[in-house]
């Protein structure tokens, strides 16, 4: 049986390298010579960090690795995290059957069919935004004009949220993500971000419509604390990570001519390109976090019960053993392996909906903006490294 060192060799998170659409090269180190390997949080704890595309598989699959955030030695990315973890659970911090019973409630939201046949509303909500955007203009902040509002819009029309009210969950959702948010920060955007969706809640009870949380609300089989638990979870992800894919997606393409050119002519291809981002980019760059329940072996290392573990899905992304040439950027490639989604029972349920928002905003600006391309350096565009969710504070363009 392997061992790791016992003094830790990393830190989490590590410092970024010179690319910033790379996972940090400590992280890439530790894949390539000790993949399941000891690493020092922010609060002087441990954990093992695991690296490796087949490894992570093997991690995220097995149950005797609990999502559930109470259990003593689970590791907690940063204070706000932990903080975010306290209170009332959502579906992503259950195990099952508690966690399947919940997740079996919003599965049918999400299917592939239904979430298609949202695509001619999604178009019209993109189409709408990138009319808004150029009229009469020659350069714009993609993120602040298209690619927030567009799954902001989304969400809240599923959910049953009035979209005035984006500037106030944007907000929320900015100190609950951030890495450097305190325990008190967090506290206090949780709890007004609960109550404003528990008097969501009750109005859906007094006055039903054809929203998730209307439909939550029919299935009397929740308190309203906990609709309002799923309705913060969704709105939160809901809009969070497609906008930061979709502006890292443009970026990326902006800095990767060939590829771009490749897409334009062969905009058939959007579908596999986006896999290819979503594989290439890898946006939960905190890894996903997990804790022995007991003794496993994971890649010939034991991992002891109450150890927590951290499955960094950007560096399993990179894995040459599972995708060659894994640093390029290669919209040709099969990339459906990726873990951008995670793995396992707590595979993002929300997947096909990004997936179609992406394809239809990427498709929408290519579309329309035949000229498109950065308007400030590429040193100046400011990256998201201090959230829990990668992506782009703004991505000023002109065309």
């Amino acid at each position: 049986m392997a061992t790791a060192e016992k003094t830790p060799r990393f830190t989490h998170p590590a410092a970024r390298g010179a690319c910033p659409f790379a996972p940090p090269p400590a992280y890439d180190e530790a894949r390539r010579e000790e993949p399941v390997s000891r690493v020092t949080l922010w609060d002087g704890s441990t954990s093992w960090l695991v690296t490796r595309h087949e490894d992570i598989k093997a991690v995220l699959s097995d149950p005797r690795f609990s999502a559930d955030s109470t259990r003593p030695g689970f590791p907690f990315v940063s204070e706000g995290a932990r903080q975010l973890n306290t209170g009332r659970p959502t579906i992503i911090r259950m195990d099952d059957p508690e966690h399947a019973h919940f997740r079996r409630m919003l599965t049918g939201e999400f299917m592939v069919r239904k979430v298609e046949a949202l695509r001619p509303e999604i178009q019209r909500i993109a189409d709408e935004l990138l009319d808004r955007m150029t009229d009469g203009r020659t350069s714009a902040d993609l993120v602040r004009e298209f690619a927030l509002p567009l799954p902001s819009l989304v969400i809240c029309l599923l959910l049953g949220v009035p979209y005035q009210d984006h500037d106030f969950f944007q907000g929320c959702s900015r100190v609950l993500l951030r890495r450097a948010s305190t325990a008190e920060e967090v506290s206090t955007a949780q709890a007004e971000l609960a109550a404003y969706l528990v008097e969501l809640t009750e109005a859906k009870r007094a006055r039903p419509d054809d929203s998730i949380l209307s439909r939550l609300v029919e299935r009397g089989e929740l308190s309203t604390e906990e609709i309002a638990g799923m309705g913060r979870l969704l709105l939160v992800a809901g809009h969070e990570t497609t906008a930061n894919m979709t502006s890292l997606s443009v970026l990326a393409l902006l800095r990767n001519p060939d590829q771009l050119d490749h897409l334009r002519k062969h905009p058939e291809s959007v579908p596999g390109a986006v896999e290819e981002l979503l594989r290439y980019l890898s946006i939960v760059h905190s890894g996903l976090t997990r804790v022995a329940t007991e003794d496993v072996d994971v890649a010939g290392v034991r991992i002891t019960a109450g150890e927590g573990v951290i499955c960094m899905v950007n560096t399993a992304n990179r894995d040459e053993q599972e995708f060659p040439g894994a640093d390029e950027l290669d919209l040709t490639r099969d990339a459906r392996r990726h873990l951008a989604f995670g793995f396992g029972v707590h595979q993002c349920l929300g997947q096909p909906l990004a997936r179609l928002e992406l394809q239809i905003a990427l498709t929408s600006v290519l579309r329309r903006l035949p000229e498109l391309r950065l308007a400030v350096p590429f040193e100046e565009v400011p990256f998201r490294g201090e959230m829990l969710v990668y992506g782009l504070h703004e991505l000023p363009v002109s065309w």
